[in-house]
């Protein structure tokens, strides 16, 4: 009840802020659209000059085929979730309101709740948006549609991400302060873009690139996202675990180094 009390609070900022709508849920769909219209732009099977035509020389830029770009922008529109949530803890830190709220009985696991529910809920939010207007593009754009069945199930199973990419930002405002935090978080967005294999195939890149994207959460999270999308259940269920690992940790280190910094901030 304590931690839904102030989720409300948090809710009422959030609402308040009209940035949150721009990159939290306008902001995917500006970049299907833009993506899309790259790829339309793309001959759609570019074979270098000198080489035969057959199977293997034909590259086909899969990553910005509508099916498999729509998951990835939705785990990309979290990096901007994980981005707000920091400059809230990071802005109630800085203006002594959390220091104020420290006198009240809310525990270390309240106020990181009270910071992931409201956050969860314009994460999925954007993820509902993000698949509607990849749905509609795919109509509009190749004439087909997303399976309805897979897009429901799939939706919840973004549930590590969001958790992620929430105590992540959570982190990131506890351990940062307000001018510091943006700009940390500025560099995990661009982390998770290029080594998630939102923009690029790092499977098909291989070598040391894929050596170091397959050490970091975004790869998994982007894996897991496409993979439910096509309803291939199977195949996402080892990228599920392993972002789901990374969420459970990243929650637990938020929590303990929040309740470290109440009681500092307390002495």
């Amino acid at each position: 009840m304590r931690s839904m009390t102030f989720a409300s609070r948090n809710i009422k900022e959030l609402l308040r802020d009209p940035l949150s709508y721009v990159f939290c849920l306008a902001f995917p769909i500006v970049m299907l659209i833009v993506m899309t219209i790259v790829n339309s732009a793309i001959p759609e099977n570019p074979i270098p000059e000198g080489l035969p035509i057959d199977d293997s020389a034909v590259m086909v830029p899969t990553v910005f085929q509508i099916a498999k770009l729509t998951p990835a922008i939705a785990i990309f529109g979290m990096t901007f979730i994980m981005l707000f949530t920091c400059m809230r803890v990071s802005s109630d830190r800085a203006g002594a309101f959390l220091t104020r709220l420290y006198a009240s009985p809310m525990k270390g696991t309240d106020y990181v709740l009270g910071y992931i529910f409201p956050f969860a809920l314009i994460a999925f939010a954007q993820i509902v948006i993000t698949y509607i207007a990849g749905d509609i593009i795919a109509v509009v754009d190749s004439k087909d549609t997303f399976n309805v069945l897979n897009m429901l199930i799939s939706i919840p199973l973004f549930i590590p991400s969001v958790l992620l990419f929430i105590g992540t930002g959570i982190l990131f405002g506890v351990l940062f302060n307000d001018k510091a935090a943006p700009g940390v978080c500025s560099a995990v967005i661009t982390g998770a873009a290029l080594l998630g294999g939102i923009w690029m195939d790092v499977d098909q890149m291989g070598g040391v690139w894929l050596s170091i994207c397959d050490k970091l959460p975004f790869y998994y999270c982007v894996r897991a996202a496409r993979f439910a999308l096509a309803g291939d259940f199977q195949e996402m269920l080892f990228p599920l675990l392993i972002s789901s690992a990374y969420a459970a940790a990243i929650f637990i280190i938020s929590i303990i180094a929040f309740v470290k910094k109440m009681k500092s901030d307390k002495k």
